[in-house]
């Protein structure tokens, strides 16, 4: 794996970066997420003009034909801004129909999702579960999907299969939620007879989940690290006892273990998005990245809002906004000790993965 970016990925994440920097501020934020929907749709229109909603796409469907650690460092651009638009889920579900969907899929979904007129969500896979009705019947129910209010289509797995479910569709009813992040989510249930279209073949799940969790951990790098140096600035104007925060040794330590923990986070996604591009079976890889995404994000936020002192606990300060952020990805990621042991069966089943390590 290299560590150095070549031209085109180093134009990708600056043009993300104008992009987010440009367009979103804490005040906007503040605006959109006043509105029902909670989206901010100018941003998305801005997003669908450069194409960066293609990222992943091939150039043959109309995107821009790259790779994970592409679209590793658009998303990390993202999450340092915290933007209320459904980014991850919409290019997961892109990239999911142009790898496994049909020409029919493909033709009907991707113009939409990649001109930003459609919009996908993505149903975590922990989320799905199924209950028998009293005419013996069954209704599968998918608790909390981010961004289906928005939504023209869901992507959903039921085991090892993924299906496609469109939201108004007949026989799919829904309740409105809000997430942790304070993002619009539903709880969808449909009957056995509502119509569904499989995407892909058997296994196709792995493959997503896979993607997703690399996407997650991306945004939290961007969080985590948006969030460190939010810290770092007000750490550092704040005086008490006439000097500066950032000269107690308390709160120097606490810093630096933030940092520690947000530099692993970007490290590990940014070798498991390569992998993902270029192992065979990148297991190892997305699951470090993820563990550490759960497990060192929400301890990298808790330690970053502790140390606004009474500032973090105010809802109406940024730093509040990526604290919210990193336990959202905590949950969706499945939590950092689920994750653990399933890289711990992962590592049972590779008893060579250590060999290959470099010191």
């Amino acid at each position: 794996m290299t560590t150095v970016l070549n031209e085109t990925q180093s134009s990708l994440r600056d043009l993300a970066a104008e992009l987010f920097t440009r367009q979103v501020d804490a005040a906007r934020v503040e605006k959109v997420e006043a509105t029902p929907d909670r989206f901010d749709r100018e941003l998305w229109d801005s997003l669908a003009a450069s194409g960066l909603l293609g990222v992943v796409v091939p150039e043959v469907h109309g995107g821009l034909g790259l790779g994970a650690v592409e679209l590793a460092l658009v998303l990390e651009q993202f999450g340092r801004v915290v933007a209320p638009i459904p980014l991850v889920s919409t290019v997961l579900a892109s990239w999911a129909i142009a790898e496994h969907g049909t020409d029919e899929q493909r033709e009907r979904w991707l113009p939409g999702l990649l001109d930003g007129t459609a919009v996908a969500a993505v149903a975590p896979p922990q989320s799905m579960m199924s209950t028998r009705t009293p005419d013996g019947g069954t209704s599968a129910t998918v608790i909390g999907v981010p961004w289906a209010h928005v939504a023209d289509l869901v992507v959903v797995t039921a085991g090892d299969d993924l299906f496609l479910v469109e939201p108004t569709g007949s026989g799919v009813t829904a309740t409105r939620e809000e997430t942790t992040s304070r993002e619009i989510a539903l709880t969808l249930s449909a009957s056995d007879d509502a119509p569904v279209d499989g995407l892909g073949e058997h296994g196709s799940s792995t493959w997503l989940q896979a993607r997703m969790r690399v996407a997650l951990a991306a945004v939290q790098a961007g969080v985590t690290d948006a969030a460190l140096r939010l810290t770092a600035s007000y750490t550092s104007e704040r005086e008490q006892f006439g000097k500066p925060l950032s000269t107690f040794q308390a709160v120097a330590l606490k810093a630096a273990d933030a940092y520690v923990d947000a530099t692993v986070i970007r490290a590990t996604t940014m070798q498991a998005a390569w992998a993902l591009d270029n192992v065979a079976d990148p297991a190892l890889e997305v699951l470090t990245a993820a563990w550490w995404a759960a497990e060192g994000g929400q301890r990298c936020v808790h330690l970053t809002q502790h140390l606004h002192g009474g500032m973090g606990a105010d809802v109406t300060y940024p730093v509040h906004r990526y604290f919210l952020w990193g336990k959202q990805i905590e949950l969706l990621l499945g939590g950092a000790s689920a994750l653990l042991a399933e890289l711990g069966d992962a590592l049972a089943e590779h008893p060579d993965a250590g060999d290959a390590v470099v010191l």
